[in-house]
């Protein structure tokens, strides 16, 4: 064999690799497809805009434009339910006593302080203050679930107390 054997050979070797894939590739078409044609989609009933009435009974819509709040606020390090948050959490019993069918979720959250586990714990027990505050006022605690963000899920962006202070809070959700 000769010294010119092997190199001859990987050229035609990547030669012909290179014209097979040239032979594969695609041509373009002689003529374009039509443009695609938007085609309306039935009105969403969850995302409707409020009838002149107001919002539909029951809706989230409907809890917040009757509650005074639908969420309160927390101490650092703390869940315990305040004068303020008592008056919060009463409209929301009441609300609820109008709505019997509505279900409700308690979402409890932290400032970003702490770690995701304290945070995760921390914000636990404050949305379970809040569902056994409703629970207290008479709304039965099986319409109620909690869910704990920690701190994954901040109302305010920032490192400082002003917006810890919003991130130190339960919300109340209706369930649909």
């Amino acid at each position: 064999m000769s010294r010119f054997t092997a190199p001859v050979a990987r050229s035609l070797m990547i030669a012909s690799a290179v014209i097979a894939l040239a032979a594969c590739s695609k041509k373009a078409p002689e003529e374009l497809p039509p443009a695609p044609v938007e085609t309306p989609r039935p009105a969403d009933t969850a995302t409707a805009p409020a009838s002149p009435a107001g919002p539909v009974k029951g809706s989230q819509q409907d809890f917040l434009a009757s509650v005074a709040a639908d969420k309160i606020y927390f101490d650092t390090d703390k869940y315990d339910i305040d004068t303020q948050d008592q008056d919060v959490l009463r409209s929301q019993a009441q609300w609820l006593a109008a709505n019997p069918t509505v279900r409700v979720t308690v979402e409890g959250h932290a400032d970003e302080r702490g770690t995701r586990d304290y945070n995760l714990a921390l914000g636990e027990r404050r949305a379970n203050a809040a569902k056994n505050y409703l629970a207290s006022l008479g709304v039965d605690s099986a319409r109620i679930t909690t869910i704990s963000y920690g701190k994954e899920r901040p109302a305010a962006l920032g490192s400082d107390e002003a917006a810890w202070a919003q991130n130190r809070r339960a919300v109340t959700v209706t369930v649909q």
